[in-house]
Parts: C-alpha cells; structure tokens; sequence
C-alpha cells in the first residue's frame, strides 16, 4: 500500500515560560545594592504553516508530539531569560485541524491560508527586580514562568482541486490525469490500480488546474462497499466534477445515474456541483455509437468523447476545464434532471 495519510491524532504544546531570577547588585562601592534579578523568557509558540509542497499528512504518522522550546530563566545583573523557540508543524493544503473529542473545527486550511498561530508560549515570570518598594528594598521574590497548554488535535485532510474525477474502476480516470499531467498515476488493465488520491497540474493559458483522481466508486459505495467512499472527501471542496464513463462497457448507459446516487447519499452537497460528462475509450470498436446514445439520454447534461489513446476529444477537453476554472461558467452549473431521483 502506498505511502498515503490523510487522518492523524497529534498532541502539540506550547513552551514554558522560564523563571524570574532573585539577585542583588555586588559591586564595589555599593555594599547594599538592590535586585537585579531578570525576567524569564517567554515559551515558544505552536504554529501550523501550509506547504505546497506537501500532498499527505504521512510526515505525522511517525511524530504525533510537537512541543515548542521553554523559555530561559532569568539572570543576575538585569538579564532576562532567552525566549524558547516556536515549534513549526507543515500541513499540506486543504488541512483541517478538529476537536477529537466534539468533531469542532478549530481551523480550515483554505486556499489562501498559509500560517496559523495556534498556541502561544507561556509568559516568563518576573524577577526580584519588579518587587522593590520604600518598604522592601531588597525583596526575595520572584515568580514562575507560565506553563504551556498542551492540546490533541485531529488532523484531516481535504485535498484542494478545481475538478474532480468521479468514475466506476477502470473507466480511465488515471490514464486521464496521466495524458493532461505531469502526474504518473499507477495505470494497469485491471480495477482498482488507483488506490490513493492523486493531484496533478493541467495547465491553459497560464492558468493552473488542478486536477484530483480518486479510486473508483462500486454501487453501493455509500454504505461502504469498495475504496472509494473513503476518499470522496478529497472532491467535496472541487470546483467542479467530471463523471468519467467507459463507453466500452455493457452498462454505460446506467453507469452515470449508479455515481449520481451514491454522491448524493454520500452527500447531497456533491451532487449541486458544476459537472460534465466524459465518455471514455472513444478508439474501441463501438464506442462512437455509444457516445451518441449517451448524449441522447442526458441531452441536457455536458457530454464529451474522448480518447486518451488517440487523442480525440482531448483539445475540446482541456478548453471546457480552462472555461470553467478560469470564468466558472454558469452554463456547467447543471442541477439534477426533471425527474432524476436521489
């Protein structure tokens, strides 16, 4: 199994306040010279920072402890402690950090987050020197740093894309991502080659889209039959959908109505998105008819033909991604056909 985390349980803790110091002045000349006992430092801080460069949560599987670094205690002659250092934890985009106990949120990694100051340090404890008085002029007090808070956080993660392939195993998702890409998905002639997320990059006009390929859907996937159920969070936040539907199967008129359905059970979010169809394997022997009965039956839906072996459909493709990423035009906004059940 590949290397692919998408939910971790960690704990993080903010550093310590240091100590106050209790010293007095020895100096020649000055046989009774006051405090000069310094402040500790202050605790380093918990920050969560996002990295592009990141696409799982698997660097946390093997470090589930963060703590930042305490402060220093003060020092004689007015020094104050040193402050600890913040611990930085990366996340890839599209994180979500959850009470593991409610479920509550307490931060989304969106598009355009990039740091999150979760847990400040504890504050250093002042030395002798903030006590003096005309009462008390060489006073013998000094307080302690503040403690850190320390936190468990359930990490998540829901991978960002602009459009998201929904399909049955097989039906050309990978080999998709692979010929618009610089993605090189797992491709083989058998179901379930995919068994992770993947991300890749189309590029239009200077415009990047991202593109995310899930493992195939099985009816039923909603009640959690197959892989797939357990990663269709990964396109609940794309901007769009892109049904992919293999012309070359017996059932590839009923294949399009099976995913709409068990998207809407999974969640009727899902099925509100901008969509199109794509009708794959267009080189096969048959298939050409076939998309043309496709296109008759959901005549009010978006449906295209491509073949990635051959290349036809694939122009027409990428200008239909580009239109909708670039302008999200409202004519790919489809609501559910009159009389189409959930």
């Amino acid at each position: 199994m590949e290397k692919f985390a998408d939910e971790v349980l960690i704990e993080v803790a903010a550093g310590t306040g240091g100590n106050g110091c209790v010293a007095f002045r020895r100096e020649k000349y000055v046989p009774r010279g006051g405090p000069s006992g310094g402040d500790g430092g202050r605790g380093g801080d918990v920050v969560f920072v996002v990295r592009r460069n990141l696409r799982t949560l698997a660097h946390l599987r093997y470090k589930q402890f963060f703590k930042a670094e305490n402060g220093r205690d003060g020092e004689g002659s007015g020094r104050y402690g040193r402050n600890g250092g913040d611990v930085v934890i990366p996340l890839p985009p599209g994180s979500v950090l959850k009470d593991p106990d409610t479920g509550e949120v307490v931060r989304d990694f969106g598009r355009n987050d990039r740091e999150f100051r979760f847990l400040k340090g504890g504050n250093g404890g002042w030395g002798n020197i903030h006590f003096k008085s005309s009462v008390n002029q060489a006073p013998r007090k000094a307080l302690s740093g503040k403690p850190g808070k320390q936190v468990r956080l359930q990490v998540e993660l829901q991978l960002l894309a602009d459009i998201g392939f929904v399909g049955f195993p097989n039906a050309g998702k990978s080999s998709l991502l692979d010929r618009f890409t610089n993605a090189r998905p797992k491709i083989a002639p058998y179901p379930f080659t995919t068994k992770i997320p993947n991300l890749g990059v189309l590029t239009i006009d200077d415009r990047d889209i991202v593109l995310a390929d899930i493992p195939g859907l099985l009816e039923g996937a909603s009640e959690g039959l197959g892989l797939g159920i357990r990663f269709l969070k990964h396109i609940s936040r794309t901007a769009a959908l892109a049904f992919l539907i293999d012309l070359s199967e017996d059932a590839y008129l009923e294949n399009f109505d099976i995913l709409y359905k068990e998207l809407a059970a999974f969640s009727p979010d899902m099925i509100q998105k901008p969509r199109f169809l794509i009708g794959t394997k267009l080189d096969l022997e048959g298939t050409a008819e076939h998309l043309e009965n496709l296109k008759t039956k959901y005549s009010e839906e978006i449906v295209l033909g491509i073949s990635v072996f051959s290349g036809q459909g694939i122009p027409e493709l990428a200008a239909l991604m580009g239109k909708l990423a670039v302008s999200n035009d409202p004519v790919l906004a489809v609501s559910p056909k009159e009389g189409q059940e959930l």
